[in-house]
């Protein structure tokens, strides 16, 4: 234990604004909650934290003290996103080498044919690279249901264009084991416990001290 930086010693008396320390740790400081929100953001909000753009996503969710947003998605896009202050979080579900999960509903501006359903399951070259393969259901003739393992800047966007197709909506419904169920558009919520847990499992993370 430490008074100010100064090793204690038996008989020392600690007065106000004293900072007492133990294992380099502040005793009685306030820990910081520990925060993960789902939010569905509406097509129009920005994923970026810089006050100075319109309508940027930590303004649209108001949340009385900072977070991060886990990943993005563009600006016409919606769906689900994950909010938090975990950095270790962001993280864990970010690095590419994890290949965690998320899926989307697509509609594109034509019929998707067979052969496309084909090259999206078996990867896409894009400028970048092959995709990796899609899991891939057909909701229609122009809607899909697509889970990716990888995050690239504007995926399925580019997907479509290899393929002679246009995105016309993109929603994003679920992140590892988060789905966006009914959640109201522009809303968020915290997760339950047993979200957490589950997501601590796939991620590697103790959740076990949030409150």
């Amino acid at each position: 234990m430490a008074i100010n930086g100064v090793v204690a010693r038996l008989g020392d008396q600690v007065q106000d604004g004293d900072v007492v320390t133990l294992d380099s740790k502040v005793v009685g400081e306030k820990q910081l909650k520990r925060v993960v929100l789902a939010f569905n953001k509406p097509a129009g909000v920005e994923c970026t934290s810089d006050p100075r753009v319109d309508n940027n996503i930590i303004e649209a969710v108001g949340y009385p003290e900072r977070l991060f947003h886990i990943g993005r998605l563009d600006k016409m896009s919606e769906g689900l996103i994950l909010l938090t202050n975990i950095g270790e979080l962001v993280n864990a579900i970010l690095r590419p080498a994890h290949k965690h999960p998320k899926e989307y509903i697509v509609a594109y501006n034509g019929a998707v044919s067979d052969s496309v359903v084909s090259q999206f399951k078996a990867g896409v070259i894009l400028d970048d690279g092959p995709t990796l393969p899609a899991r891939v259901e057909r909701l229609g003739a122009n809607r899909l249901r697509l889970i990716l393992t990888e995050g690239r800047n504007r995926q399925i966007r580019r997907m479509a264009e290899a393929v002679e197709l246009r995105v016309v909506r993109l929603k994003r419904v679920r992140v590892l084991n988060i789905e966006l169920g009914e959640l109201p558009k522009g809303h968020w919520r915290e997760l339950t416990s047993s979200e957490l847990q589950e997501l601590g499992v796939l991620t590697g993370l103790d959740f076990s001290v949030h409150k």
